[in-house]
């Protein structure tokens, strides 16, 4: 049978990317809470394990997990409720604060581009309508959102229930699909996904607790108020990789402004982000998780953007574990294997263009990067 042209394989290929990110986008509903399950399920498998030697029974070994971990969320949602509540009960100190910062942005306005307050207040009436007439799709939205939140979080118990009542059916899945010659590989494939993802969450879950009480510690001893809330909301924002960490700074630069009416405090917050993350990125979580995932910076910050494109916040948070997992893939398929090497950080040391042993689909000497 005469081979198939490489350019029909990358055009199939390509075709079946699109397929899939059209499923995800059609079917996120669905998908996501798996995914979330899934990757949770992987997390709890050793606490299960654990039970399971003492001789628990199986649907308790698997129920005492699963509430565990929600008893965990409920006192982190307890505790981010209770920092919430504490800036809301500064509210007139806060209207006072911001109005205040307002004012001086006016006259800076008025002052440098010649634009009166009469003018600025006469733009802002402006666009405040344009915000209010938009104001009933906005709120159609969130209406929309919080349901699927709902049905999200609903969804989201059940499911790890059971992948974890039926991990050795969907593990005899998995198996079936191959040749008896391939199941070595697949074995392998399948320990290190749950070797990375579980290094991967568990290191993420410590990074949550050091970051909060590191930079909320920090802060506090400079006196900025609600401290622990913008340890808290940095903390779970840089779980999104590059992109939480931007938004988290300026969340962080807000809330201080709202509290304070001096400049000094903003510059404090951004130099204790700035130290946190230094400490972060370079000492502590590549000693946590160390170099099992080696995602290239270019693919994590694509693979992110993409997710939270199809799949909202929640597939932004998983992005680079179903990077790692699609690698993991990759890596161990001849024919994929170059999509292993696109999304890795194994960079050769000298040109493929001058070097044709960097060309073929093996390993290669290289230099890591941290990402």
């Amino acid at each position: 049978m005469k081979e198939i042209p490489i350019t029909v394989k990358r055009s199939i290929e390509l075709l079946g990317l699109a397929l899939a990110g059209a499923i995800f986008i059609i079917g996120q509903n669905i998908i996501m809470p798996l995914l979330m399950a899934f990757f949770i399920s992987l997390m709890l498998l050793p606490v299960l394990r654990f039970f399971r030697k003492l001789r628990v029974p199986e649907v308790l070994a698997i129920f005492l997990p699963i509430l565990l971990l929600f008893i965990f969320l409920g006192l982190i949602v307890w505790f981010f409720s209770a920092q919430i509540g504490s800036l809301v009960a500064d509210f007139p100190q806060i209207e006072k604060n911001v109005g205040k910062h307002l004012n001086s942005l006016s006259q800076w306005i008025a002052d440098d581009f010649n634009y009166s307050a009469k003018e600025q207040l006469k733009f802002i009436d402006e666009q405040s309508n344009k915000l209010l007439g938009s104001l009933g799709n906005i709120l159609g939205g969130a209406a929309g959102s919080v349901g699927s939140i709902l049905l999200f979080f609903g969804l989201l118990p059940i499911y790890i229930y059971l992948i974890l009542l039926y991990k050795n059916l969907l593990v005899r899945f998995v198996f079936m699909w191959f040749e008896s010659e391939q199941h070595t590989k697949v074995e392998e494939g399948m320990r290190a996904t749950e070797s990375i993802i579980k290094s991967y969450l568990i290191g993420l879950l410590i990074q949550i607790t050091y970051i909060t009480v590191l930079l909320g510690l920090i802060l506090f001893l400079f006196g900025i108020k609600h401290a622990l809330l913008i340890g808290v909301i940095f903390a779970f924002l840089n779980l999104i990789p590059y992109l939480g960490a931007l938004i988290g700074n300026v969340l962080g630069v807000l809330i201080t402004l709202a509290s304070s009416q001096q400049i000094l405090p903003i510059f404090i917050v951004l130099g204790a982000i700035a130290v946190v993350q230094f400490l972060d990125n370079n000492i502590l979580m590549p000693r946590i998780v160390g170099s099992k995932v080696k995602i290239n910076a270019l693919a994590a910050i694509v693979g992110v953007i993409l997710a939270g494109t199809m799949g909202g916040i929640s597939a932004m948070f998983l992005a680079l574990p179903i990077i790692a997992v699609l690698k993991i893939m990759f890596d161990r398929s001849e024919q994929f294997k170059q999509w292993g090497v696109l999304l890795g950080d194994e960079r050769p040391n000298l040109s493929p263009m001058n070097f044709p042993v960097f060309r073929k689909k093996k390993n290669v000497p290289d230099k890591p990067t941290t990402i």
